[in-house]
């Protein structure tokens, strides 16, 4: 089993194709756990909760290092968003690894599936592919123009919330890493993202049940990282995610 650490790091995005065509995205190294029988008593809900979640396994290493790293977490009120701008975070979507492709792209090639890209730039832009959505549980088909907005690319940690939580002191450096940072990027549905806002986990967590404990655990992995703070609320919420994580064997 693939631990989480490992996740973080096949999140890194790959250099692009220099040619355009069809490529096919190597699976996430998630593999589907052996569910045991859920002993009598237990309704529905329970079932469909722990079989959404043997998607997203993580294991017991895992989940010691988020309870671990969550304790590390300074707890203090929410900061003012005052001087908050998307523009403090630097240009939306550099290419910050310089790999000749936008950290969009770069996003969109790791996390989609059967993707084609336009040739005409080096394979960097991505014309169609397949998502397997963690945030709803559903595939979206995604195709370049007037559908784009169907898929969009969803920071974990909003910067909203970063800058409230400590971001506002960092340099302009520091926050265009984190803006750009493929651990805190996901290609995600686009109308659940809008949803989501500049959300925490105590006013917001993926609707896909089963994916709220791998969620919980990159929030809480980014904001260590980051030295990011957690109001009590949002501590409570990530620490009761935690409590419900399936541990894979």
């Amino acid at each position: 089993m693939t631990s989480l650490d490992a996740l973080v790091r096949a999140a890194s995005p790959r250099p692009a194709p220099r040619s355009g065509g069809r490529r096919r995205r190597r699976a996430w190294p998630w593999t589907l756990l052996l569910l045991v029988a859920l002993g009598a008593g237990l309704g529905g809900p329970v079932w469909l909760d722990a079989r959404a979640a043997a998607r997203y396994p993580v294991t017991a290493a895992d989940l010691a290092a988020g309870h671990a790293a969550l304790d590390g977490l300074a707890v203090k009120g929410r900061a003012p968003r005052t001087g908050y701008a998307r523009e403090e975070f630097g240009q939306a979507w550099a290419d910050v690894d310089r790999n000749g492709c936008d950290t969009r792209n770069d996003v969109l090639a790791r996390d989609l599936v059967d993707v084609t890209t336009d040739p005409a730039t080096r394979g960097c832009v991505v014309l169609t592919g397949t998502l397997d959505d963690p945030y709803t549980g559903t595939t979206i088909a995604f195709e370049r123009g007037e559908r784009s907005s169907q898929v969009q690319i969803d920071h974990v940690v909003a910067l909203s919330d970063a800058w409230q939580k400590g971001a506002q002191g960092w340099t302009a450096e520091q926050r265009r890493a984190f803006a750009n940072d493929p651990a805190n990027l996901q290609a995600v549905d686009g109308p659940t993202n809008q949803r989501k806002g500049a959300g925490d986990a105590a006013t917001w967590l993926p609707p896909n049940s089963g994916y709220r404990c791998v969620y919980a655990l990159r929030q809480v992995d980014v904001k260590a990282a980051y030295g990011l703070w957690v109001t009590r609320a949002e501590r409570d919420a990530l620490d009761r995610e935690l409590g419900r994580c399936v541990v894979a064997d």
